[in-house]
């Protein structure tokens, strides 16, 4: 689990809670360290704050969705305000929690939004075929199986999970190839998942980047 918070004390307190519940903690006490926590470990749930230097918690939030991070947040904050609790739960959180707060609700809420986290669909629509998140590989049609490697499935998945966006090549190189520079093995990747799924599995936009198609 992932705390973002920068009251040094609160995050303390909150962090010794939540670990006594079973859960390992980071801590983060700034949006740009939360952001980069967020990017490059998986979390099961997120407690961010509004008021954070650096980044502000919707706007940490709002980089997280974009970039295919679909871990559970619960924003937990001192603005309590009905709209305030609309625009955090619009901005993309799952839940929103004003202080001062009761321990057993927060600890409650956690437990919940871990629940959803093993809910979670395993499978991701692909036309009319599946990407497959517990086995990692893609379901056709015709019910034949098709096995990626680790890259392939990191590509296909971040597409998969935002239908409707186009990512730069920059921003799939640094989501999931954050070991080299060379913006090119988004190309390389792209190519063979289109020699194992078909040319429509991945669509080209044009001075853009790329976007999830069909099978």
């Amino acid at each position: 689990m992932l705390i973002v918070e920068d009251d040094t004390e609160l995050a303390a307190l909150l962090a010794g809670l939540i670990e006594r519940e079973g859960y390992e903690v980071d801590v983060a006490h700034d949006g740009q360290q939360g952001l980069h926590l967020g990017l490059t470990r998986g979390y099961r749930v997120m407690v961010i704050d509004r008021r954070l230097p650096g980044i502000d918690g919707l706007d940490l939030l709002s980089r997280l969705r974009r970039r295919a991070v679909t871990t559970r947040v619960l924003i937990l904050t001192a603005l309590g305000a009905h709209a305030e609790r609309v625009r955090g739960l619009d901005g993309g959180a799952d839940d929103y929690l004003a202080k001062p707060f009761d321990v057993d609700e927060l600890l409650a809420r956690i437990r919940a939004l871990d629940r959803r986290f093993d809910d979670q669909a395993d499978l991701l629509p692909l036309g009319d075929g599946f990407l497959d998140r517990d086995l990692r590989d893609v379901a056709l049609p015709d019910g034949s199986r098709v096995p990626l490697s680790p890259r392939e499935f990191a590509l296909l998945h971040t597409l998969a999970a935002h239908p409707k966006s186009v990512h730069t090549r920059a921003q799939l190189r640094t989501l999931v190839f954050p070991d080299t520079e060379a913006e090119s093995v988004v190309d390389t990747y792209v190519y063979y998942l289109r020699r194992k799924l078909g040319r429509r599995i991945v669509l080209t936009v044009h001075g853009l980047g790329y976007r999830i198609g069909l099978l």
